[in-house]
């Protein structure tokens, strides 16, 4: 059986965030407030899923990828408007943008120098987001936070009051909380210590709360990650992935047809990026350094594999580059938007 750990309470962190006060667990302590969490009280929690990184901090695949590299800040722009002639026209800009020759193809080597363009874009987001949170949890603006002090905040985010949870904490009494809370607490205490860079001296500043909260872009936390990630999927303790332990379904057994369409999806797509991409040398075992090169997002290397395999999914003409028809004939694929009559006016426009 899987066994609860570091990345089912990540999961929790995810549901806490977005399930209503009304939702909380029935065991609630008399510490609670009945005032709903705010998003930027949630913001001081580590996400699971993030921008422009291969893999979720749960294990699962991170579906909106392609989409992430290829569109960057200007995701939002193509999930709000739907105008596809609006869309067309925003896509031939990229794709003019992503030309650097001008000669009218992608080639590989520019839709890579693109992908790390992109991903460097939302890792600067990840930086302007963090100095929001971290003031959010270093309200005396001193520079540093303790472990004391984000308990603090956190529990006020989950619906606790504030002050009297940081009394308690301050006379060292026992924090009545529901079980649930208490696990992800003791999970974010060991990450909260693994972001303290040596010297460790327990407190955390804003460039170790951003590894903290975006573990992706530090070295020694991205490490950390892998192990926890490894650790949750690893059936037979070798730290190490086999393909069956990697494609092997997070949720109990098929309840009906639809349950089972999506569990055939989840190992179709888990064996193919297996298979393709994470197993680098082909040996049929994932090892901590290979799910770490591959969960990398400033890797070049991967950043080149990436943009090979986007270019081949729409290279119809099959000369290994990228034509603007092509990129507008698959651009669900690209953008999540399907353009209607998407060859029209194309080169009147272009």
């Amino acid at each position: 059986a899987r066994r609860v750990g570091f990345l089912a309470s990540l999961a929790l962190l995810a549901l806490l965030a977005v399930t209503p006060s009304r939702a909380r667990p029935a065991n609630v302590s008399s510490l609670k407030d009945k005032s709903p969490s705010s998003k930027e009280d949630n913001e001081i929690l580590p996400p699971d899923h993030l921008n422009g990184v291969k893999m979720e901090m749960d294990g699962h695949l991170n579906k909106d990828f392609h989409q992430e590299v290829f569109l960057g800040k200007e995701m939002e722009e193509f999930e709000e408007d739907s105008e596809p002639r609006r869309n067309r026209k925003k896509l031939i800009e990229i794709f003019s943008k992503v030309d650097i020759n001008k000669d009218r193809s992608i080639s590989a080597k520019e839709m890579q120098r693109w992908i790390m363009e992109k991903t460097e874009e939302h890792f600067q987001e990840a930086v302007r987001e963090n100095k929001l949170s971290f003031r959010a949890v270093d309200p005396d603006g001193d520079g540093h936070v303790t472990w004391d002090e984000y308990r603090v905040k956190f529990l006020a985010s989950k619906g606790f009051n504030e002050k009297e949870v940081a009394e308690k904490i301050k006379k060292n009494e026992e924090l009545k909380v529901d079980e649930e809370t208490q696990e992800v607490l003791e999970s974010l205490k060991d990450r909260w210590f693994q972001a303290d860079n040596p010297p460790a001296d327990q407190l955390l500043n804003e460039q170790e709360f951003l590894s903290f909260l975006h573990p992706e872009h530090s070295r020694g936390m991205l490490k950390y990650m892998v192990k926890e990630i490894v650790r949750d999927l690893d059936q037979d303790g070798d730290k190490k992935l086999t393909l069956s332990e990697f494609i092997s379904l997070p949720m109990g057994t098929v309840e009906n047809q639809h349950g089972q369409e999506i569990d055939d999806d989840w190992v179709k797509e888990r064996k193919k990026e297996f298979q393709e991409v994470i197993d680098a040398n082909k040996d049929g075992i994932v090892t901590m350094e290979e799910l770490e090169e591959y969960m990398d997002p400033m890797n070049e290397y991967n950043a080149l594999n990436e943009a090979k395999q986007m270019i081949a999914v729409a290279d119809e003409n099959q000369n290994h580059n990228l034509e603007l028809e092509e990129i507008l004939k698959y651009s669900e694929y690209f953008t999540g938007s399907k353009l209607m009559d998407y060859a029209r006016n194309v080169h009147e426009e272009f």
